[in-house]
């Protein structure tokens, strides 16, 4: 997860700073030395670390914090002023063309960066948003790439531009024209890469840019390789002047030195951030919220956008009547478990969350595979299984068992599961579980940790007071 040994290492200072009533500058001086060792750690350049470091301490000396009467929050919020600033201070979207035409976005990097598959990423994205996407092919040089372009252009139903392998200067003007025939208003150019930046290469690179003349160049940079990244967006920029930067891979990064330190060191902002392999895992960057992710604070807004891009409001309507009405399935449960599983992985939602560390994530086990599996029971199922589990008799579970590849007993434990939650459905329509909670279920439902058969339980034995319990307790508070 990215940043994971920051965060813990931030989470650490702050929890000391946090224990103390009052700060003398001793203290600060000794936490912003703990601070930048983590930086330093976590692979940021040696001068951004500096220059921040002096920052918040001239900041956190200040006569506002140590006179505040929570000087250790005061610390933090200026900690994740100075982060949101050094990554960026605000998102920045692309530059649209304003003359009508297509937007240009010339996509450059070294090979290995991901520079096809993101930019396809990148084009999926504006898809969803009403744009009409092209994929141009001008990387002529690497083995299959013009292949690997169309195959994710196909994934995605978005169109590729090619013409083989020709001049890529050629390619990239004949694209053009051929995105203003055929209504294409926005064009990414998948651009070669080398092992190393050489003067082949950027040549190269200033030729397409002088005859298209887009209006961005991102450079596509892959963030496991770190302090390299920042060299590499400091080369690229020189030769080609670039509008802005995308991170790959920044889930991987434990470290996330890139993230803090491109910016500071090119002046030129991060846009957008690859966070895992699929075709919809990209994200606009948001510097406060990466920053309330470093400090463990959460990113609730990345998460609720998440859901509403996500999640199905009808099937949402669908399941509310259906237990309003008492009539939960097996597959309205599999269906549940679909729509959760469209937002990522489990550990990644968890992340999103205020107050959930990285190691209690671990703590938890959440394994992934578990999920596979339950989803793997009910697919072995007919129908009318589904629709009526009480049928599953025990031929029938040894053959749904033998069908998904499990146990008869992890049959057995998805029915256990899901009669509790039928149980639960039913008290929540019949309104026997209290107004608030019945809410909360509705909202949680299907959410990992949500089916386990004795916090069911648990919860289904909450019950509304009935009028003579009601006025048994109301005397009680009177008597208070």
């Amino acid at each position: 997860m990215a940043f994971e040994g920051l965060t813990e290492k931030l989470n650490s200072v702050f929890t000391k700073l946090r224990g103390k009533g009052s700060l003398t500058e001793a203290d600060v001086r000794e936490a912003m030395r703990e601070i930048r060792l983590a930086l330093l750690e976590a692979d940021v350049s040696y001068k951004v670390v500096k220059d921040f470091v002096k920052t918040v301490t001239d900041r956190a000396i200040g006569a506002d914090v140590m006179e505040s009467l929570t000087p250790g929050q005061m610390v933090v919020k200026i900690v994740n002023e100075e982060l949101t600033a050094l990554m960026g201070g605000e998102a920045t979207g692309l530059n649209m063309a304003k003359d009508g035409g297509p937007t240009i976005v010339m996509l450059v990097g070294l090979q290995g960066a991901g520079k096809t598959t993101n930019g396809a990423k990148l084009a999926g994205m504006f898809k969803k948003k009403g744009r009409r996407p092209l994929l141009v092919a001008c990387d002529v040089y690497r083995p299959a790439a013009i292949k690997q372009l169309e195959v994710v252009g196909e994934q995605l139903g978005i169109p590729v531009f090619q013409m083989g392998q020709i001049d890529p200067v050629t390619i990239a003007k004949s694209a053009i024209e051929h995105a203003k025939q055929h209504a294409n208003d926005i064009v990414f150019l998948d651009t070669a890469g080398r092992l190393h930046v050489d003067e082949a290469l950027m040549t190269e690179l200033q030729n397409i840019k002088a005859a298209v003349n887009p209006h961005e160049i991102l450079l596509v940079v892959d963030a496991m390789i770190g302090q390299d990244a920042v060299n590499a967006a400091v080369a690229f920029d020189q030769a080609l002047d670039l509008t802005g930067v995308m991170l790959t891979k920044l889930d991987g990064d434990a470290r996330g030195g890139a993230a803090l330190s491109v910016k500071a060191t090119t002046g030129k902002p991060i846009k957008f951030v690859g966070i895992g392999e699929k075709l919809d895992a990209i994200e606009v960057f948001y510097p406060d919220r990466m920053a309330g992710r470093i400090l463990g604070m959460g990113d609730v807004l990345s998460l609720i956008e998440k859901a509403q891009t996500t999640l199905d409001e009808k099937k949402a309507q669908e399941l509310e009547e259906k237990i309003r009405k008492n009539r939960f399935t097996l597959q309205d449960y599999y269906d549940q478990l679909l729509q959760v599983r469209k937002m990522g992985s489990v550990k990644d939602i968890l992340g999103m969350m205020p107050g959930i560390s990285a190691a209690q994530i671990d703590d938890a086990k959440i394994n992934e595979k578990d999920l596979d599996r339950l989803q793997a029971i009910i697919l072995s199922m007919t129908p009318q299984e589904r629709d009526n589990p009480s049928i599953l008799n025990a031929s029938r579970r040894k053959r749904i068992a033998a069908g998904a590849g499990v146990q008869v007993s992890d049959v057995n434990k998805l029915i256990q599961q899901f009669e509790m939650m039928q149980k639960l459905t039913k008290q929540m329509s019949s309104g026997k579980l209290p107004k608030g909670i019945r809410k909360l279920m509705q909202q949680m439902k299907g959410l990992p940790g949500m089916d386990d058969p004795e916090t069911m339980q648990a919860i289904g034995q909450m019950r509304t007071p009935g009028p003579k319990r009601q006025r048994k307790n109301n005397k009680r508070k009177k008597k208070r």
